[in-house]
């Protein structure tokens, strides 16, 4: 599932545009929203260490600063976990990154290295707990030993960090993208696929690449149950969503009716308990499939909790009425 996180996170940050995006909406730095980003370009991101181990592609970029190629590099490694020696990763990307450029004789014209900005871009749902400074993995040592610890810091965005008020409030790409992420509803997905349309209609490579990122998203989520065909437009995304989406919203009801129902089994709330899972029931059944016939309405309220619940977790996968009902009355 993590390599997939990170094929996936590597296929968007391939264009200049997310980059610019990332940087501009979520690294608060003022210098660095002064540079021209138009001169983003893309560099290989493959190493060969001393030893000739290979490490797979990174995502690595460079701007200009001054109007002159006096590069800064970006750094972008993406994490659907917590990686405790991050740190110690990202020092070793970075040594890599400057070997490669040595020699590739990519240096500053005095011969420095070129300064490097690591990224880590991070969507787990567990707190960031990991270190941010290599300095910090090493335990204080007496003397002069202690000053030869190394130093080496990585930038954090955490996606999850950013209320969806704030994110809802940036024109912004990657902001879109953290939505898509983890969206409030399903309804939002085709409010933001929309959005996205509307911001990239003279993009038409944008477009393309971020339906395919979305099929990917939202067949990679488990609780969406959905395979998609390969679609090439957002737009046709979004008709292909447009049942579906429906039916998610109706499953995050249910999901919560039920989870409301078992909060109160646990609380020990008996009274009333047959009633209110029958009239949820029966609303959840009238906004999928319409008016009830009264003799189904009237075995509804007649049966049990058991019975009750077991036709509420048919609603999930039923593709008709009589799927719920095999035994009821039909119409």
């Amino acid at each position: 599932m993590a390599h997939e996180h990170d094929s996936s996170y590597k296929f968007l940050f391939s264009t200049p545009e997310l980059v610019r995006d990332l940087i501009l909406g979520f690294v608060p730095d003022e210098w660095l929203h002064t540079l021209d980003y138009t001169t983003l370009e893309k560099i290989p991101g493959s190493y060969i260490s001393e030893d000739l181990t290979g490490r797979a592609d990174d995502v690595v970029w460079r701007v200009k600063v001054g109007g002159e190629w006096v590069y800064l590099y970006l750094l972008i490694e993406f994490q659907s976990s917590v990686d405790k020696y991050m740190a110690l990763r990202m020092m070793v990307y970075v040594g890599l990154l400057y070997q490669d450029l040595i020699k590739r004789g990519e240096m500053l014209a005095d011969g420095r290295l070129p300064p490097i900005l690591p990224i880590v871009l991070y969507n787990g749902s567990p707190r960031w707990t990991a270190a941010s400074d290599i300095f910090e993995l090493i335990p204080p040592v007496p003397g002069l030993v202690e000053q030869f610890k190394p130093r080496l810091k990585y930038l954090l965005i955490d996606e999850n960090s950013y209320p969806d008020h704030e994110l809802a409030s940036a024109k912004n790409l990657v902001a879109a993208v953290f939505r898509i992420e983890h969206p409030g509803s399903p309804q939002e997905i085709g409010e933001l696929i929309a959005l996205l349309g509307s911001w990239l209609n003279d993009r038409p490579d944008l477009r393309r690449m971020f339906s395919i990122w979305i099929r990917a998203t939202l067949m990679r989520k488990t609780e969406y149950r959905i395979v998609l065909p390969e679609l090439d437009d957002l737009q046709e995304i979004k008709v292909m969503l447009a049942d579906r989406l429906e039916e998610w919203a109706l499953d995050y009801k249910a999901k919560g009716v039920l989870q409301g129902m078992q909060k109160g089994k646990r609380e020990g709330k008996q009274e009333g308990k047959q009633e209110g899972e029958a009239l949820a029931l029966q609303r959840l059944l009238t906004k999928r499939f319409g008016e009830l016939p009264v003799q189904l309405s009237a075995r509804i309220n007649e049966a049990d909790l058991v019975q009750i619940e077991q036709w509420l977790d048919r609603i999930f996968d039923a593709k008709n009425i009589d799927d719920i009902f095999s035994d009821a009355i039909k119409h």
